[in-house]
């Protein structure tokens, strides 16, 4: 493989090629980074739900090279980097924070406008440095982490200390630090409040975390998997609730545990429309928050009036409101330190030419995360 920044990459990658088709890996080509770019060797990826997504339409640009967890070592950089080298440890970003856009100075929102989500799939000059056999591919969103070889622009990169572990770098470049932050800077949790998290994913279990590190007394996590409750619990889950259980709805599940009084915030992690008027309904009347992260591919349900006319609050979030220097830079270095248990969400491993079985292992119930190895 040529080391050269100026030189095009022959490598292997996985690609859909449209909504329903089967995943591939095959042979592209990847071309040297542009000014502000970087070109990464990929150490390892994971797979999120949203690489699911990718294959069912969302955000629907294709022929598409799947991935957008991981980590991995910058190769080369283009003339005008100056805050990364070769050699550097990086995971991708979706988000980018420019720290002088009127977003990014309002302190109100992670949507940076210099820097926005990308869901052409292309670089922010809209081309791509990704080809196979002369046609061009495209990311999802900002990168292409299911691939040996990928270039990003520099502001969506984060640089790590590169004693991280890798898969745990992987874990919280999405899926973990969404639900963390959608606790921490969305909801902004408070100490002694109650919490309630639907689907028990990795970023489920991140919600989790970070109710707990703000001190939640009372943190239910409900999903219709049994082998999710230990999981939970080794994030800081204090209630479990299997919905299968029962005749009754998840709300009114939650608040016979919340004493009749329902919680003061919840986090829908799942996407299933349904189940957003139920997050709504199981917080306080006048004062609870719902936090919608999980997305699905399904329109979503109107929920019922009532559900917010008596003064709940629902918002969306995306990257559970992180800013990429500010706040990802923080939960990278608690995960550096070991201070999540992230070694809880690695069930299972596959290689990149072996990444059909990832979709199927997904499948099982004692799958938290798929480690793909490069």
């Amino acid at each position: 493989m040529a080391n050269s920044s100026s030189e095009v990459i022959t490598c292997k990658a996985a690609i859909c090629w449209g909504v329903g088709k089967p995943v591939t890996v095959e042979e592209i080509q990847v071309d040297p980074p542009k000014a502000t770019e970087v070109r990464v060797k990929m150490l390892c990826a994971s797979v999120c739900h949203t690489d699911i997504t990718s294959t069912q339409g969302f955000p629907g640009v294709y022929p598409v090279v799947l991935g957008h967890e991981g980590v991995g070592v910058v190769e080369s950089v283009g003339d005008q980097v100056k805050s990364l080298k070769e050699g550097d440890v990086v995971i991708p970003t979706y988000i980018g924070e420019c720290q002088e856009c009127e977003n990014c100075v309002s302190g109100k929102t992670n949507l940076c406008l210099t820097y926005p989500i990308r869901l052409t799939g292309l670089m922010p000059d809209n081309t791509s440095r990704m080809s196979i056999r002369g046609q061009r591919l495209h990311h999802v969103l900002s990168c292409a982490t299911w691939s040996e070889y990928m270039v990003a622009d520099v502001n969506y990169v984060l640089k790590v200390d590169p004693s991280i572990d890798p898969a745990h770098a992987s874990f919280i470049s999405c899926g973990f630090s969404t639900g963390f932050g959608a606790a921490w800077k969305q909801a902004k949790v408070e100490s002694g409040s109650s919490v309630a998290v639907i689907g028990l994913g990795a970023v489920g279990l991140g919600a989790i975390s970070g109710a707990k590190m703000l001190g939640a007394t009372k943190i239910i996590g409900i999903d219709k998997n049994e082998m999710k409750r230990e999981k939970g619990e080794a994030f800081g889950m204090t209630h479990f609730i299997n919905p299968g259980d029962s005749t009754k709805s998840v709300s009114e599940l939650v608040k016979e545990l919340s004493g009749g009084r329902s919680v003061d915030y919840s986090f829908e992690c799942t996407g299933v429309p349904p189940l957003l008027t139920e997050s709504l309904e199981a917080t306080k009347v006048g004062t609870g928050e719902t936090i919608a992260i999980g997305v699905g591919t399904e329109p979503i349900v109107p929920f019922g009036i009532g559900s917010i006319l008596y003064g709940r609050t629902l918002r969306g979030s995306v990257f559970g409101g992180l800013k990429t220097i500010s706040d990802l830079s923080i939960i990278a270095n608690k995960c550096q330190k070991e201070e999540f248990p992230l070694q809880e969400l690695f069930t299972h491993e596959v290689t990149l030419a072996d990444i059909r079985k990832a979709f199927e292992l997904l499948k099982q119930p004692n799958c938290a995360k798929v480690v793909i190895k490069m």
